[in-house]
């Protein structure tokens, strides 16, 4: 009997996703305003675990310091919306500069006063910085261990920078106190669910782009680096270029994320940039499967939503909760929440998986005997 080709939407967004993006459209006829606000929050980190997801699942580049790229677009918005604040009170500068003793408005600040620009700031900023550190670090094809550190340090570097410079950072309270986006108010729930919505489909566009890159030759290059990456480069594949490529698009994603961050919860600080956060959307991609696209979005709005729910249930306790959960997922499902199935459950039971059996019917008992030396 024949059977209905996939259609092309059908392909880049499959039905599961679609069903999902449904329930996420209706969550503001159902949530209460902090609710909402919480989800808004977990949609974000989402486009961040997607990204790393690219980086790390796909190419095998981990990066222990994303943290860094989602907070330079945030920043990027949050200069955008403290200017208009500033604007809407007829003063000249903001307040951290005032405190400070700076005497007019810096240079490089002035054109965050075009949402425009702050937009395409925190796309490229981010996106340039992790150019530059991915071409020095692959042109020395620095790799693995090797390469996580050196992202780890530059997570420790730059909130340091960004502490030092109060005048024009707002220092250790970053930059906070907005109050309105294109003259609406933010406290409001009808902004607050308009900016939800967004959210919601700059996440369904990142996974769209996502979905195409790592269905497409490039994506199946990035596979083949991870799995193999001495003979991708004998093929004759430029591999700084590869790397530095998905390293930038991983970042982009992840000045996104931060830029839509910013408004939904009202602060960006250097402690949103340093070496904790950047290890916790590590764990949002690992407890949610990496290499599978849902999986990181999965797990950053599941381990979001329980770190929220333990601390609010057990406010003494909920660290421990939480370790024991990340520690459990990593042991009894190392595929991540996106491997779980109902046969890997039964297997571990009964100490027999279903692929065990598949072995032993193709290949007899000598494949027994082979498993018990």
């Amino acid at each position: 009997m024949a059977t209905a080709k996939p259609t092309a939407s059908s392909r880049l967004l499959p039905a599961p996703i679609g069903a999902a993006m449904v329930i996420l459209l209706i969550a503001p006829l159902i949530l209460s305003d902090f609710r909402l606000g919480l989800l808004a929050k977990y949609l974000t980190y989402a486009i961040v675990a997607l990204g790393l997801d690219l980086l790390w699942g796909y190419t095998g580049m981990l990066s222990l310091g994303h943290g860094v790229f989602f907070g330079l677009g945030a920043y990027c918005a949050g200069m955008y919306l403290k200017l208009e604040a500033t604007r809407a009170t007829g003063e000249a500068m903001p307040d951290f500069m005032v405190w400070s003793g700076l005497k007019a408005l810096p240079a490089f600040w002035e054109p965050f006063g075009s949402p425009a620009f702050a937009v395409m700031m925190a796309i490229l900023v981010p996106a340039t910085l992790a150019s530059i550190l991915g071409y020095l670090a692959c042109r020395s094809r620095i790799k693995d261990v090797y390469f996580s550190l050196i992202t780890q340090a530059v997570a420790l570097i730059i909130p340091i920078l960004l502490i030092g410079q109060q005048g024009y950072t707002g220092g250790t309270n970053g930059v906070t106190n907005f109050g309105t986006l294109f003259g609406a108010s933010l406290k409001e729930r009808p902004t607050q669910i308009v900016l939800y919505l967004a959210t919601v489909l700059v996440l369904a566009l990142s996974f769209v782009l996502s979905r195409w890159v790592v269905r497409s030759r490039f994506g199946r290059l990035l596979v083949a680096v991870r799995d193999d990456e001495q003979r991708v480069r004998f093929l004759g594949y430029n591999l700084t270029a590869v790397k530095v490529g998905v390293y930038a698009l991983s970042a982009a994603l992840a000045g996104v994320a931060g830029m839509m961050f910013v408004p939904q919860v009202g602060i960006i600080s250097p402690a949103m940039l340093g070496i904790v956060p950047s290890v916790e959307m590590v764990v949002w991609v690992a407890v949610g499967g990496r290499g599978t696209l849902i999986g990181p979005i999965i797990g950053a709005i599941v381990v979001s939503a329980a770190k929220s729910t333990l601390s609010e249930s057990f406010p003494d306790t909920w660290q421990y909760l939480l370790g024991a959960l990340f520690v459990a997922v990593v042991i009894w499902f190392p595929q991540g929440l996106t491997g779980l199935r109902i046969s890997h459950v039964i297997g571990r039971s009964t100490g027999r998986t279903a692929d065990r059996d598949l072995a032993d019917a193709t290949h007899g008992t000598s494949t027994g005997k082979e498993r018990q030396l």
